[in-house]
Parts: C-alpha cells; sequence; structure tokens
C-alpha cells in the first residue's frame, strides 16, 4: 500500500485548502474555509491534509471533541474530499493513513458522515460506505434526503391546488439580500413554536456568511399585501439548489404560500440544475420522519436518497491492508 503524509490544517494552509477544494471531486461550498471557520469559536479544529509525493491529493475537514474526531458536526456534510481522478487504492490507503493518524495522536474513533451523491462531481467515485463495511464501523445514524431530479418533477394535486390558491391570493416573490425579516417574522417563532429549537445559523451568522457567498447563499421570500407570509433560505452549487431552511406562517395552507414559492423556484429561478434538495424529514436523530413534512416535499416529485453517519474504531485501521487479491 502506498505511503501518504498527513499534515493538520493550520490557517497559513488557507489558500492550499481552498485552491483543492474548488478543483476536488464535490461541489459545495461548505468546505471553504470561509464558510468552515465563521464558527470556528464553537469547535475545535482538527481538518487534515493529505499528501504524495509532496502534492496535495485529499482534505479531511474535521473538529475534535474529547478523543473523537468528526467530519464535522458544524456542518451538514462531511467525509474526505479528494481528486476526481483518485482511484480506489489511494481512496483506502488515504483512509487508512487517516485512522492511524489519528490512533497515533490519541483519538479513539473518527464519526464520519457521507456527502450525498447529489453534491458530488464524480458520482461513480464514492467508495466510503464499503470502506465502513470493511471497518466494521457502526452506523450511528441515517437521515434521508428528500431530493429532486429536475427533469423528473412531478406535481401531485395538492401541490397544484397550492399553487392555484397562490395565484388567486396575488402572491409575490422577490428575491432579498437581508435575511432579517424572514429570520425574526417567520423561521425564528416557528422553530421556537413548533421545536423550541433555534436555526443552526443566527441571523448574524447568515448575514455574514452571505457576505461571504453573495452568489451562493439566496434567500427568497413570499410576500401578501406587502406583508411577508413565506420564505426559504437556498445555498446553491453548480448542479444543486438546497434547502437549507423553509418556512410559512400559520397562513401557508390557506395561502399556498409555500407551494406557490417552490413552484416558482422549480419551474423558473432552478429550472436548469440537475437536482433540487429539500434537506430532510428525519427528527430524533433519524429515528422518525416527520410525515406530513416528508409527504409535502413528495408532493413535487422527490424522493429519498440517504446520508449515513459512521463510528469508526481508529485501531481498526489494520482491516484495510491486503484487500487486493
Amino acid at each position: 500500500m502506498q505511503n501518504f503524509k498527513v499534515l493538520q490544517y493550520k490557517p497559513s494552509h488557507k489558500n492550499d485548502w481552498d485552491r483543492f477544494t474548488l478543483g476536488s471531486n464535490q461541489q459545495t461550498f461548505l468546505f471553504l474555509r470561509d464558510f468552515m471557520d465563521y464558527h470556528s469559536d464553537r469547535f475545535q479544529d482538527y481538518s487534515l491534509m493529505l499528501f504524495k509525493d509532496d502534492e496535495l491529493i485529499a482534505l479531511l475537514p474535521a473538529n475534535k471533541d474529547k478523543n473523537t474526531v468528526y467530519s464535522h458536526q458544524g456542518l451538514t456534510y462531511g467525509s474526505l474530499i479528494y481528486k476526481s481522478t483518485l482511484q480506489n487504492q489511494e481512496f483506502i490507503g488515504i483512509l487508512k493513513t487517516v485512522l492511524e493518524h489519528l490512533l497515533e495522536n490519541g483519538i479513539k474513533n473518527l464519526v464520519i458522515k457521507e456527502l450525498p451523491f447529489v453534491f458530488l462531481d464524480n458520482q461513480t467515485n464514492n467508495p466510503l460506505a464499503y470502506l465502513c463495511f470493511k471497518l466494521k464501523a457502526q452506523l450511528q445514524r441515517m437521515d434521508m434526503h428528500s431530493t429532486l431530479e429536475l427533469k423528473f418533477k412531478l406535481y401531485n394535486r395538492s401541490r397544484k391546488n397550492g399553487y392555484k390558491r397562490g395565484q388567486k391570493n396575488n402572491l409575490i416573490v422577490k428575491e432579498v439580500d437581508e435575511f432579517k425579516e424572514f429570520w425574526n417574522e417567520i423561521l425564528m417563532p416557528n422553530l421556537d413554536n413548533k421545536h423550541d429549537v433555534k436555526p443552526v445559523h443566527s441571523l448574524e451568522e447568515i448575514q455574514l456568511l452571505k457576505s461571504r457567498f453573495p452568489d451562493k447563499i439566496r434567500q427568497f421570500n413570499v410576500y401578501h399585501n406587502d406583508i411577508i407570509v413565506a420564505g426559504t433560505t437556498i445555498f446553491e452549487t453548480k448542479h444543486v439548489a438546497h434547502s437549507q431552511y423553509i418556512s410559512g406562517n400559520s397562513d401557508k395552507n390557506t395561502l399556498g404560500s409555500l407551494d406557490f414559492l417552490h413552484h416558482h423556484l422549480l419551474e423558473v429561478v432552478f429550472a436548469d440544475k440537475s437536482y433540487f434538495n429539500f434537506g430532510i424529514s428525519n427528527e430524533n436523530d433519524g429515528q422518525n420522519i416527520n410525515e406530513g413534512l416528508q409527504y409535502w416535499k413528495e408532493g413535487f416529485g422527490a424522493r429519498s436518497t440517504t446520508q449515513g453517519f459512521y463510528k469508526i474504531d481508529t485501531e481498526n485501521y489494520k482491516l484495510l491492508e491486503n484487500l487486493f487479491i
């Protein structure tokens, strides 16, 4: 098996990290340091850089908590990111090297989350699940994303009727640069009343990220008689529009606001994308599914794609030896 060198990320590596990320096997901007580091005060960064013959070939965006390294608790997605031309034998060597490095530095476990396939540029090159099987990893959690391949969108009767109600109520969709109206009047009150939680991003944080990624983070609000009634925050990548937040006021079904909004997004704004990802409908760490929310998303033609969370014992790195016969 080939030898690889591991280097722990430092801020002085930012340019090299970002340059590699932009040319890697994936297309999400969440792994750029300007995104990862916005919450550096809450997470102890433990990101790794992998080299082969002094050439950077892979990254592991990660944080550390006690004797466990996570990929990454502050990000929706995780896993190793690497060159699109990377072959399986190299991937195996890289993962083995990461586990050895962590073990040598007192880390007992690596918890690694999958990157959903829609965010991969090379969608056929993702051997992680097989290697987790070989490593006797524990599947800690499984989420289901509702993902719509846009060429197969199909509105059921409920979604069509909701859109028609939106038309009759003269709803208007606007893209805005400010998040205050949606956060304070729609999103935070809904999350507080229904789930007793707050958004993952504070208003100040989402505004900061918008300033760093003005073309990637987009806010769409719905208005009825000039009053905001619904909205969604979209994280946009090359092939995917991902709903980070979706929320409407108590009149959303009567007005048809969320149906009207998403008809506009699917038919106009993001019609040229390959996928629209509505995110998960799971609750209780993946153990349950919000039936109503799942039904609403599937009403546009979205179907389930999975994202696994695996806990790997770093001592098991030896199980990746002698795989090839």
